[in-house]
């Protein structure tokens, strides 16, 4: 009974702060309008983003070092605070107060949640358990744009931020009664030497990515400015070898910065595409993303199942993201019928449902019991970071080539390619065939 009311307690969590980061997107053009401060809207989206990574690498070794109750909670309590702040605020810049104590609460969360995991459940149960953090994210994208759009057009924007908090509290009631005597009150590791270090690398690391975001828009000295900032502090912040994909631990970091940036980034620019140069509706596009997310939940919900080996779902999903991206560039050029779209995403759709959960859990079992935190922190940054980085420079090269939509699919098909070259290395073996020690947390 106390493991079903945790799982879903976390689940719950997932998703709401998966629904919180769909929502705003819908929210913030009505925002904008009321409150005014156009000038300063990217930064309430690029500034949750830049406290989330600050937030990520904080949470993880806190969980490390005390264990991730208090980072759990009091991530619970910023979350909610910063949305109430969001929602009763009075001008934007109150607004990205919010949003700031928002992303670094969520941030805290999710890394919180993975050490829980780690914890708590056997090591047979976190396909399960991780394919379903996966459908917590992907369900929102599906339903969580319609449902803040009814609020906003009902009972107003304030209400996208200010219900949350309190499906928040009724999901910590849940996280409460199942972790109640469970192993996770004290933490694993003796001691986090560099903490400083790594949360002004974590800094340095939300800059540049800043940088990247407003350079896309056609300034190109800020989009390499803040290329380089990445290369220099980015590499702080995840384990050793990630950006050459080292076997084991690495590769699994480096893979899931490349699987995840190029699915979103090619993402972000299909319904402008479908829109614009093919004439669909705006409904009609959308579609074509909500059939990429059944198929992620299905596809997750069989890797849950664990009906493939590790080995297919990382290299036969990489291969899918591929080919859907292949296809769905196809569409771009307008001989090639429009319905390629929509099998396009089914496909890519699969493979990253696949891959994705596959890569939590394999951070895990690659992660001593003290290094649980840490691991998970470096993957979700890597998330974010590798992502950035993927819409960015898509982004740059869509505005350079004039509706260059074709160059998009291009940039990120790249990006899955490559990936299909690192899936293959998670694996760590001994010369008998037997998996060596975990690889050690990021130096």
């Amino acid at each position: 009974m106390k493991r079903r009311a945790l799982t879903t307690g976390l689940v719950a969590m997932v998703s709401l702060v998966a629904f919180e980061y769909m929502a705003v997107t819908v929210a913030m053009p009505r925002v904008a309008r009321e409150l005014g401060g156009l000038e300063l809207y990217g930064l309430a989206f690029s500034g949750a983003m830049a406290t989330g990574v600050i937030g990520t690498v904080l949470g993880g070794r806190w969980a490390d070092l005390r264990g991730p109750l208090a980072p759990l909670w009091f991530g619970a309590l910023a979350f909610a605070g910063g949305l109430g702040l969001a929602g009763g605020a009075q001008s934007m810049e109150m607004l990205i107060a919010g949003r700031l104590v928002q992303g670094f609460g969520g941030a805290l969360v999710q890394v919180s949640l993975y050490v829980v995991v780690g914890r708590v459940y056997p090591e047979h149960l976190h396909p399960k358990i991780f394919s379903l953090f996966a459908t917590a994210w992907v369900v929102p994208s599906m339903v969580g744009p319609a449902i803040a759009g009814g609020v906003v057009e009902t009972a107003g924007w304030r209400w996208v931020f200010l219900g949350v908090p309190i499906l928040t509290a009724v999901a910590a009631v849940f996280l409460y009664r199942g972790l109640a005597g469970q192993p996770v009150s004290g933490g694993q590791a003796e001691s986090s030497p560099g903490m400083l270090g790594k949360l002004g690398w974590a800094a340095v690391t939300a800059v540049g990515a800043g940088l990247m975001q407003y350079g896309s828009q056609g300034e190109t000295a800020l989009l390499v400015t803040g290329l380089i900032v990445l290369a220099l502090a980015l590499p702080r912040l995840l384990p050793a070898g990630t950006l050459r994909a080292a076997k084991g631990l690495p590769s699994v970091v480096a893979l899931r910065g490349l699987a995840t940036g190029a699915f979103f980034a090619a993402e972000v620019i299909i319904p402008l595409m479908l829109t614009t140069q093919r004439g669909l509706s705006t409904v009609a596009a959308g579609l074509a993303l909500t059939g990429g997310a059944l198929t992620w939940s299905f596809a997750s919900w069989l890797q849950g199942r664990e009906v493939f080996s590790r080995m297919t779902n990382l290299v036969g999903g990489t291969s899918l993201i591929a080919l859907g991206l292949l296809l769905m560039g196809a569409v771009a050029f307008d001989p090639v019928p429009v319905w390629v779209a929509y099998l396009s995403w089914i496909v890519g759709g699969f493979g990253i449902g696949l891959v994705y959960p596959t890569l939590s859990v394999l951070t895990l079992e690659l992660s001593a019991p003290a290094e649980q935190g840490a691991n998970s922190s470096s993957l979700q940054v890597g998330e974010m970071v590798f992502s950035v980085v993927a819409v960015a420079i898509t982004s740059a090269l869509f505005t350079a080539l004039a509706s260059g939509y074709w160059s998009v699919f291009a940039a990120t098909l790249v990006m899955a390619l490559a990936g299909i070259w690192v899936a293959p290395r998670f694996g760590i073996t001994t010369p008998g065939g037997k998996k060596t020690a975990p690889v050690p947390a990021a130096v």
